[in-house]
């Protein structure tokens, strides 16, 4: 049952890896965006899941389902703001996704390069927080609409 589990937090972490940045990039409207961001939900819910049945069978990683809820608990108030689309919701959306997916990035560089140094856990974060900065500046811009050529013709 353990390598069950494991294999669960393995490909759901893997995929999530893969299923963050094709979300962050494609165009913010129905479709694609929508459906990588649910998918990159039940990523995250497994491996915070599996997270908490790893330490079920070693109690001493339990700083492993705590870095799992957190990262769950992130993923899931950046999909509630977008819900509740509140007044400035775009700038938590962006800073609560992009930040639970620093947790991918730090696993993998912890776990996968054997990076466990305290380099490796705070790269992921030196280096993504002023891209998830970048990003919430950009959301921030007013949208320029260029006329179309038909508008511009008919001027």
């Amino acid at each position: 049952m353990h390598a069950v589990v494991l294999v669960i937090h393995v490909v759901a972490g893997s995929l999530g890896l893969l299923v963050g940045p094709a979300a962050m990039l494609v165009a913010k409207r129905p479709g694609r965006h929508p459906v990588l961001g649910r998918t990159y939900q039940v990523l995250t819910g497994l491996l915070c899941l599996s997270s908490f049945g790893l330490v079920a069978y070693r109690p001493s990683l339990w700083w492993l389902g705590v870095i799992g809820a957190a990262t769950w608990a992130s993923a899931l108030a950046g999909w509630w703001v977008r819900r509740a689309a509140f007044r400035g919701w775009l700038v938590w959306h962006i800073n609560l996704m992009c930040s639970s997916y620093l947790s991918f990035v730090t696993a993998f560089l912890v776990v996968n390069l054997g990076l466990t140094s305290l380099v490796a856990w705070i790269l992921p974060t030196v280096v993504g927080a002023p891209l998830i900065a970048r990003a919430t500046v950009r959301s921030l811009r007013p949208r320029v609409v260029e006329p179309s050529s038909a508008q511009a013709s008919a001027r």
